[in-house]
């Protein structure tokens, strides 16, 4: 289930995420999750959490995938790299470039030992290239997205006004245009729309214009 969620999210397949949600499923019900060869399936699942903005249990799934990764060497390759390639791809979709580093040099290290791995070298050079354009785009602290900014960017893809989303967040429009401003460098772009275009890329948002949520009280305001 994990190669078939793997070959979907390859093709845009959106029976990805179902495969890698079953592959969950049966990991749970066996309650495999202390079995390094269930690393790859806990890493796949911690991207479909990103996916829909669940960033607590997404990184706890890392923390998971990352403590068995070690498990993992160069005497199984194939499931080795395609493990530390699937956490180099949750960290840059998270933008930390140090961990998305960390994971692509382990997997870089395997590709060294047994370099007869096929598209898995392929893969490992695109990420790369995603790296360095962190590197390019990024200033100051490397740990990536904040947990005030990946709860800003599902609001960042409605048409609410900067200060209509402090409403629901419950800080000043400032405060909004501060996180909105840092999201943008971090995504290495300069626009809100553009900023919705790569997180949507990038596996963080459903890109389409979405519905403000619902709250309590709701107070007039003016478009900022």
């Amino acid at each position: 289930l994990c190669q078939r969620s793997l070959l979907a999210a390859g093709s845009d397949d959106q029976r990805a995420e179902a495969f890698a949600l079953e592959a969950r499923s049966l990991i749970e019900d066996g309650q495999l999750d202390a079995y390094a060869t269930s690393a790859l399936e806990i890493a796949i699942s911690a991207r479909t959490l990103l996916r829909h903005g669940q960033w607590d249990d997404a990184r706890r799934q890392l923390t998971i995938a990352q403590r068995l990764a070690p498990g993992l060497t160069h005497a199984i390759p194939w499931l080795s790299g395609q493990v530390r390639l699937e956490l180099t791809r949750a960290y840059v979709t998270l933008r930390d470039r140090d961990g998305a580093q960390d994971h692509l040099a382990e997997a870089e290290e395997i590709l060294r030992v047994r370099p007869d791995l096929g598209v898995l070298g392929e893969q490992a050079a695109e990420l790369q290239g995603e790296a360095d354009a962190m590197r390019h785009t990024s200033t100051g602290s490397n740990s990536g997205l904040t947990g005030a900014e990946l709860r800003l960017l599902p609001l960042l893809t409605t048409h609410l006004s900067f200060r209509e989303i402090g409403e629901r967040l419950f800080v000043s429009r400032n405060t909004i245009k501060t996180q909105a401003i840092s999201v943008y460098r971090k995504l290495g772009v300069s626009s809100r729309s553009d900023a919705i275009s790569r997180a949507d890329e990038l596996g963080l948002v459903d890109g389409a214009a979405q519905p403000a949520p619902p709250i309590i009280t709701r107070v007039q305001s003016a478009a900022s």
